[in-house]
């Protein structure tokens, strides 16, 4: 097959989601060298619009080249050094997967896990704080993608600090669909991805590092394992220094610039309503059909919903279809909810009430049928 056959798709799944025609233009650009003073002008608006977009004044924010996972290696082997103690709060698949990350960093890791679809309390944190001493990160998941819950951050933020423990969150699934205000809530390290809420094609990761964060990164006895994912050597080419470190993805960065552009130029309240409110329309249209979300009602994540699968339809059937006969993509169950969820991302452009509607429609016919 070539690209040029490719069938166009709506993109409801986890990630990624719909593109806007201006960053797929602006990505077509002519492609410019690494040190050109036009994409070095690029760099320092991108990193302007991250604060923006992070609710932040975190000096050392940037776009990591790689998918939301280099973000989060970027955050752990800068953060964390052999034998560093590290709690992790464990409420879905990528609660599990920092953890996973920070034992492979060399970090002793302890966890608070939760059933799949509720959220990790302060309470929790706290205890696990007094009954482990030396903690020096506390990681948590605000939007866990494989389940649809949306984490609090604030109180798990103090309890952090309190045990003089650094915060860091991961953002993939929520930064420019939901608030996310790293100052307000105290979180000293943070990282996303770039094909969520900002409906850019994946390959950047945005990051942000606090006064605190980067006073640890300071004090570091070991140099950071990986040369790709070194804060030190990559805040000197995305500031005054621009010393070379490595050819990032050029048109990439035209991409999550154009993004970045679209989405404060919507606002983030209205971005952030709108997603909201493309939440609640599926969240009626799925009940309106007799299913329902798994996630704890409390804390439903707008930007990605997990339904459950009716009995005796076989959820993966149901997905092809939706693919293959409505040009519709949404995500199966992973890990608890495998063969029993549906996971639907209404994130940046995808977020939209035609988009809503069309999924409900597709998947009214197939489940009457």
């Amino acid at each position: 097959m070539r690209v040029a056959e490719l069938k166009p798709r709506i993109l409801l799944g986890p990630g990624p989601s719909d593109t806007h025609s201006r960053v797929l233009e602006a990505m077509a650009r002519p492609t410019i060298g690494y040190l050109d003073p036009q994409l070095l002008a690029l760099l320092d608006d991108i990193q302007d619009m991250l604060r923006a977009v992070f609710c932040t004044q975190n000096e050392l924010t940037l776009a990591v080249s790689g998918t939301g996972m280099a973000g989060m290696e970027a955050c752990l082997a800068n953060l964390l050094e052999p034998g560093d103690r590290m709690l992790v709060g464990v409420a879905g698949f990528f609660g599990q997967r920092l953890a996973q990350v920070a034992q492979r960093v060399g970090a002793e890791v302890f966890t608070v896990e939760v059933p799949w679809g509720q959220v990790v309390s302060a309470e929790q944190i706290n205890e696990a704080l007094k009954k482990h001493d030396r903690i020096k990160l506390v990681g948590i998941v605000n939007g866990e993608t494989s389940t649809g819950a949306w984490q609090p951050i604030p109180e798990i933020s103090a309890a952090a600090h309190a045990a003089r423990a650094l915060l860091l969150v991961d953002a993939v699934t929520t930064l420019g669909g939901a608030p996310v205000l790293v100052d307000e809530w105290g979180i000293d390290a943070c990282y996303s991805g770039s094909q969520k809420c900002l409906s850019c094609p994946p390959g950047l990761a945005p990051v942000t590092f606090g006064p605190a964060a980067r006073a640890a990164m300071a004090r570091r006895k070991r140099p950071v394992q990986s040369f790709y994912l070194d804060m030190g050597l990559l805040a000197r080419y995305w500031g005054q220094d621009r010393q070379y470190h490595h050819t990032i993805p050029v048109n990439m960065i035209y991409g999550l610039h154009e993004a970045l552009v679209l989405a404060l130029q919507e606002g983030l309240e209205a971005r952030w309503a709108r997603h909201r409110a493309q939440h609640q329309a599926l969240k009626a249209g799925v009940e309106a059909l007799g299913l329902s979300m798994l996630a704890d009602p409390a804390h439903l994540l707008p930007s990605l919903n997990v339904v459950g699968a009716p009995e005796g339809v076989d959820e993966a059937v149901a997905r092809r279809r939706l693919l293959e006969e409505y040009g519709i993509e949404i995500g199966g169950g992973l890990g608890a909810f495998k063969g029993k969820a549906w996971r639907i991302g209404l994130m940046g452009e995808s977020a939209r009430p035609e988009k809503v509607a069309a999924l409900l429609s597709a998947l009214r016919a197939i489940l009457e049928g």
